[in-house]
């Protein structure tokens, strides 16, 4: 069963088009900034967009932090909200539990696919990216190279109060956001690291969209469902009066993979945001999975 909602899911134009779409955002802004030079100033635009664009291998986190609050939630909640929903709507629902198929193992399955969605969707942004990133924007666009004496090359990039910090560790590749060099492999683990996180974090509106599937028929409503839940999650992030209930939020932690780029790892918020995203997969998965074993299909 998973094998074969796991063939769905590829040969589906949708599918396809909803990453293209994805990573076009990503590319579309690396192309314009190398045409005409502007970039955010630091401190603005999204996330730390200003602070990685110099970078171009660094590029990678630029483009999950410009996909992450809104593109990429969007293409989960819907593929998601249509994992049942969009059975039960166009009545294959009810036969396809005729083969028989097991409620439980019809709906790993659709979780399965959801998941593999999701994956692809973050390794597509993070390839296409890092690509764009390097061919465009340069391997390092503004950390000057600097050589010691002893001819060890490494990034120079500012320290506290703007003093100029040499990085000379052998095999530096970029230069982190906490300004220390990283080398390649670190940077390597640092991207797969954010590549987890965020993967789970999705997997967490995935849920949502799962369990609101198994109430409608609808997979609009259930994907928009999803989302209504993320935009009030989002709106209470930011409300002072709402700080009892911000630490449980959905999206308190959504940007806490940032902190993979820092030298050393910040894991406080890390660890944070993968214990809530946990909670909310297994406790949104359980209501889908208790709705759905009792619910009486009629479509």
């Amino acid at each position: 069963m998973i094998t074969v909602e796991l063939f769905k899911l590829v040969r589906r134009l949708r599918t396809w088009m909803s990453i293209g779409l994805i990573c076009a955002l990503p590319l579309v802004v690396a192309i314009f900034i190398a045409v005409t030079h502007l970039e955010p100033p630091p401190g603005s635009g999204s996330a730390f967009l200003s602070a990685v664009l110099n970078e171009g291998q660094l590029y990678p986190a630029a483009a999950l932090a410009l996909v992450l609050p809104v593109f990429l939630p969007v293409a989960v909640a819907v593929v998601a909200g249509e994992s049942v929903a969009g059975e039960a709507s166009a009545g294959t629902l009810r036969y396809l539990l005729a083969r028989p198929v097991g409620r439980t193992r019809l709906l790993v399955a659709k979780l399965a696919s959801v998941t593999a969605f999701t994956a692809l969707a973050v390794v597509a942004v993070t390839v296409t990216s890092y690509a764009t990133g390097v061919l465009i924007l340069g391997p390092s666009r503004a950390a000057a190279v600097g050589t010691s004496p002893g001819g060890i090359t490494g990034s120079i990039a500012p320290g506290a109060g703007g003093a100029p910090t040499a990085g000379l560790q052998p095999g530096a590749a970029v230069t982190s956001l906490s300004g220390a060099p990283l080398t390649t492999l670190e940077l390597a683990e640092r991207v797969l690291g954010a590549m987890a996180f965020i993967t789970v974090s999705m997997l967490g509106v995935a849920a949502i969209a799962i369990f609101l599937s198994t109430l409608t028929d609808s997979a609009l409503g259930a994907a928009l469902g999803a989302l209504a839940v993320l935009v009030a999650s989002e709106v209470l992030v930011t409300l002072n009066a709402a700080s009892a209930v911000q630490p449980y939020l959905p999206t308190r932690y959504w940007l806490a993979w940032i902190d993979f780029f820092r030298q050393p790892i910040f894991w406080r918020d890390i660890q944070h945001g993968f214990e809530i995203q946990a909670v909310y997969v297994v406790v949104f998965l359980g209501a889908a999975w208790a709705n759905f074993a009792t619910k009486d299909i009629t479509a």
